[in-house]
Order: structure tokens, then sequence, then C-alpha cells
């Protein structure tokens, strides 16, 4: 869902291929793997879980004014702007987060500041076709 996402928000380049492997698109969600979880986080996860929902739908009103204005600001620069293709990444990294939060797949609460990995950033290019 997150490559097909990346690609239609316009934050990704190459069309996402069918596997859905690691390391097979720019941009990848890791998933920890199962783990003991705590009952009474789990008893009121729709209750602790109410504010991150928030900031995720607005996050992904975030997400289509990032696509509508990379589409325009494409057509005339031919490229995405990093800041808007960074917010893009960002809302799509939340979404993962909080859904994988909600649907009971960690105990990790979703975290909204800033990236603590110094991660190197994809060419907002293009590529030219030969």
């Amino acid at each position: 869902m997150t490559h097909n996402s990346a690609y239609v928000y316009l934050i990704a380049n190459p069309f996402p291929g069918f596997t859905g492997e690691p390391g097979s698109y720019p941009i990848d969600l890791h998933i920890a793997g199962p783990e003991r979880q705590n009952r009474w986080k789990t008893g009121f996860r729709i209750i602790l879980g109410f504010p991150a929902l928030i900031i995720n739908s607005v996050l992904a009103n975030a997400l289509g004014i990032v696509a509508l204005l990379g589409w325009f600001v494409g057509l005339i620069k031919g490229e995405m702007p990093v800041g808007l293709r960074n917010l893009g990444v960002f809302a799509l990294r939340y979404n993962g987060q909080a859904f994988a939060y909600m649907a009971l797949l960690t105990d990790r609460y979703p975290f909204s500041g800033p990236s603590l990995e110094l991660v190197e950033p994809a060419p907002a290019v293009m590529p030219e076709r030969a």
C-alpha cells in the first residue's frame, strides 16, 4: 500500500512492482516482528489512538495538497520540490505507523516528530530517457 500511495501522490517516480519485496522501491515500510503487547494499552487502543488518527487525517489532507502542488510545479519545473516531497514522505510514514498501531501490529505509538534517521534523499528529477 505504501508503494502505491507513494506513486499516486507523486512522492516516488518508478511505477511500483507487484512483488512488494523490501528494498525494491525507494520508499519502504518496515514493521517489527511480533512481540508481547501490554493488555491495558491494547484494551484502550481506540481511546489512545484517537489523537494519532486526528493527526493522520490532517497529514492525509496535506498529502493531497502535496500531490496537487507537486503536479503543477512538476509541469513547470520538471521536478518535485524537495520540501514537498519530504512532507509527503512524512505523511506516508506517519500513516503507516498509525495503521500499524490501530491494527494491533505494534505496541509502539506513532511518532510525529522529525525523523531520527539520516536518510539519503532520492533524486527529485526524473531520469531522462535515452
